[in-house]
């Protein structure tokens, strides 16, 4: 029995933070004043004759922010309302200060067809992804794309191909065990047996990738990946990416505009690329 799939799934799983204790003791060094959304991180920071008060304490922002403002010791200086600040950052491209901060997403549901396109975005990003060699995929689920459901013919053949795969993969593994059973330690036997037989799972085949990207990596993978000339698949992820980061830092993904297409998808639009 084959587990099919339909829709791949995305889930945050870490984010940025900021260390008080290392905020404090460089703006008491350097005799700036700050404090948080009202709340003091220095001592006495109205005494101070520069001081930073925050209108947010969203992490993200704040050390894009910061590392925009040590480029020019603008603390207590020029503008401090985030969403002025980063929108001149992300409107004058200076995407360098983007790539300070991280988020870690956990991908499932998507299929190795959609990871061959996903981990070609290398810059500003790590990728872990399931192994075939370690992790048997004699129960691994298939992804079925809406194109090939809605047209039963294409849908039986799509279901006896993987059904077939799925069945070889199976034999093979069971044929090469038994070549090499008493040749081999059992950990070397099950990986080689494994790495062989994997040769004939399909691209449908279900994949896990752990992804950590950067601001800036991640609207780049919006950009190119959220399109409506992406394939469909890894622009549903990136869509699940998008939504996530404009509740996660709405001062650094807040220029982008959701657009419904005639397939049922969205797009991502903005009039800032290429940050």
């Amino acid at each position: 029995m084959i587990t099919v799939i339909r829709e791949p799934r995305v889930y945050l799983v870490g984010r940025p933070s900021l260390v008080t204790e290392g905020w404090k003791a460089f703006f008491d060094d350097e005799g700036v004043g700050l404090s948080i959304v009202g709340e003091p991180v220095t001592e006495s920071p109205e005494k101070s004759e520069l001081h930073w008060e925050t209108d947010t304490d969203n992490a993200a922002e704040l050390l894009c922010m910061a590392a925009g403002k040590i480029c020019y010791d603008a603390f207590g200086k020029g503008r401090s309302d985030t969403g002025e600040y980063l929108g001149n950052i992300i409107e004058s491209k200076h995407g360098s200060v983007l790539e300070h901060v991280t988020w870690n997403f956990i991908i499932a549901g998507a299929s190795r067809v959609f990871s061959h396109e996903h981990v070609r975005h290398r810059a500003g990003v790590a990728i872990s992804q399931r192994s075939q060699r370690y992790v048997s995929e004699s129960a691994s689920g298939q992804v079925l794309l809406s194109m090939i459901e809605d047209n039963p013919e294409a849908k039986r053949v799509w279901e006896e191909a993987v059904a077939g795969a799925q069945a070889a993969y199976d034999k093979l593994v069971q044929l090469l065990a038994e070549d090499l059973r008493g040749h081999i330690d059992k950990t070397l036997l099950v990986k080689t047996v494994r790495s062989a037989a994997r040769s004939v799972m399909p691209n449908a085949t279900e994949t896990y990738i752990f992804w950590s990207a950067n601001a800036r990596a991640l609207r780049h993978y919006v950009e190119m990946r959220a399109s409506e000339h992406a394939d469909i698949e890894i622009r549903k992820v990136a869509v699940q990416i998008l939504k996530i980061m404009q509740r996660e830092a709405p001062n650094l993904f807040g220029d982008y505009r959701l657009i419904d297409l005639p397939d049922g998808t969205q797009e991502a639009s903005t009039d800032h690329t290429k940050v």
